[in-house]
């Protein structure tokens, strides 16, 4: 044996009675293995490609290995992808909305639709107008007859007496045009004028057909205000001279509550109220009474209220005539 060939390892019993192959037996069981019969080939599908198989890699893998540039290729082509449709989507509902536009405006109408509408808008105009009347007929529609009757008279009463009032002026100026002295006439005529106007400034004594108007405030709850309303009522129904307690009422008079009465004109004024009017009292007795007026109201006052008509009142309370300062008369 050779120095440099190592040394054969001593064999175990059991190894030493099997016996060691020889050149015969490897070349039996090539064969063996030559005749061994190939496991059956798996069907491909079509359109598989020809690509070996690859095993799955395990996901561990997968996430260890860095991404590589053809993966960053892909994903970058993938996000372009997404951005490209949204725009799309949003361009085309920008041109949905366009469309929605131009097709609603300009309006396309037709002879048909034209008519409609002008029909309606007839219509429409028709019952503005009806609404509108009725509207301003519900104040009247609501009152009584004799209420309605009441109102009716006021109002030829005072178209009356605007009536007269025009005839008199009429047959003054006739006069004046024909009387053959002309100053004297105007003079006269001046003397009456004046005699009017110092009735209606408090400055002459009055007298003549009218009501006289009682009002008893025992818990003194009618304020100045109520005075004042009522006042206002007598002149509107046509009183044309009224004294409240002495106190000759005139176009300058002014009432304040004080306690336990009223001032007017700075004159302390107590219960109970009475009033002297001269005027029509078929015309001044009904303006109190109506549902709603003074009495009435007085009278949810717990004021007790009594009117009673006259053929003759006598105001005789005056009015301190004052001479203007400034105030000049433009036919002087």
């Amino acid at each position: 044996m050779a120095a440099d060939e190592a040394p054969e390892p001593e064999r175990t019993p059991e190894e030493r009675s099997e016996p060691r192959p020889g050149p015969e037996q490897d070349t039996s069981a090539e064969r063996a293995a030559e005749r061994q019969p190939m496991p059956p080939e798996r069907p491909r599908r079509p359109g598989w490609a020809d690509e070996p198989t690859r095993e799955p890699e395990p996901e561990t893998a997968k996430e260890q290995q860095p991404e590589s540039g053809q993966n960053r290729a892909e994903a970058a082509v993938d996000a372009d992808t997404d951005t490209a449709a949204g725009e799309e989507g949003a361009v085309a509902g920008t041109t949905g909305r366009q469309r929605l536009r131009a097709s609603l405006w300009p309006p396309r109408l037709t002879r048909a639709q034209l008519i409609v509408a002008l029909l309606l808008f007839i219509l429409g105009l028709g019952l503005a107008i009806q609404v509108r009347s009725t509207s301003d007929s519900s104040a009247l529609r609501g009152a009584r007859q004799e209420d309605l009757v009441r109102i009716l008279d006021e109002l030829d009463n005072r178209s009356q007496r605007l009536t007269d009032e025009q005839r008199r002026l009429e047959g003054q100026k006739t006069e004046l045009e024909n009387s053959s002295d002309q100053a004297e006439e105007a003079r006269k005529q001046t003397v009456e004028k004046e005699q009017q106007l110092g009735v209606l400034a408090g400055t002459v004594a009055a007298q003549g057909p009218g009501i006289n108007l009682t009002i008893d405030d025992p818990h003194h709850s009618v304020e100045a205000d109520k005075l004042l309303d009522t006042i206002q009522e007598l002149r509107a129904a046509g009183a044309e001279a009224i004294q409240v307690n002495g106190v000759r009422v005139v176009a300058s008079t002014y009432l304040s509550d004080l306690r336990g009465g009223v001032q007017i004109d700075g004159k302390r004024v107590t219960p109970p109220y009475r009033f002297k009017v001269i005027g029509k009292p078929e015309d001044l007795e009904p303006a109190l009474n109506i549902p709603g007026g003074v009495v009435q109201t007085l009278e949810k006052e717990q004021a007790k209220v009594s009117v009673t008509r006259e053929e003759k009142i006598i105001v005789d309370a005056l009015r301190a005539a004052k001479r203007p300062d400034y105030a000049r008369s433009s036919s002087q």
